[in-house]
């Protein structure tokens, strides 16, 4: 039997908290999902202003980064052409993503979660996401 830890609707709350106190500080209205530690949503919050299409964007951000257990931005940097995960991003119907916004959320030195952002550019992305991060554990 497995011992799974994982974050609960409090944690992803807290973390969409200071993601989004980060967006409002950049000005830059964001899209912002949790998942737990398999990739599915725990949370999820579209701020007034959000794009439209950065819902799935951000969901699959969180779902990439809790997958693979890395930032999807690592993730971008091994699939290019002659590296090793090269096409990968096409895989399971075009889910993982491979640009800046997903982030694990790591506890004890174990994937929790995740947490993914979109609506500003890749670097602002990652700002909110790690942001969120921070937030939540200067709660622990």
């Amino acid at each position: 039997m497995l011992n799974v830890k994982r974050l609960s609707v409090d944690d992803a709350r807290t973390i969409i908290a200071g993601a989004r106190d980060k967006a409002v500080e950049i000005g830059v209205p964001m899209c912002i999902a949790v998942s737990d530690e398999s990739g599915q949503l725990i949370a999820f919050e579209r701020m007034d202003g959000g794009k439209i299409t950065s819902k799935v964007i951000a969901q699959d951000k969180a779902y990439t980064a809790a997958g693979a257990k890395r930032t999807t931005e690592s993730y971008g940097e091994v699939c290019q052409p002659g590296k090793p995960a090269y096409g990968i991003n096409s895989s399971i119907g075009g889910r993982l993503l491979v640009v800046a916004g997903g982030i694990p959320v790591v506890f004890d030195g174990e994937v929790v979660g995740a947490v993914g952002v979109s609506s500003g550019t890749p670097a602002q992305d990652s700002q909110c996401a790690q942001a969120g991060i921070d937030y939540f554990s200067n709660t622990l």
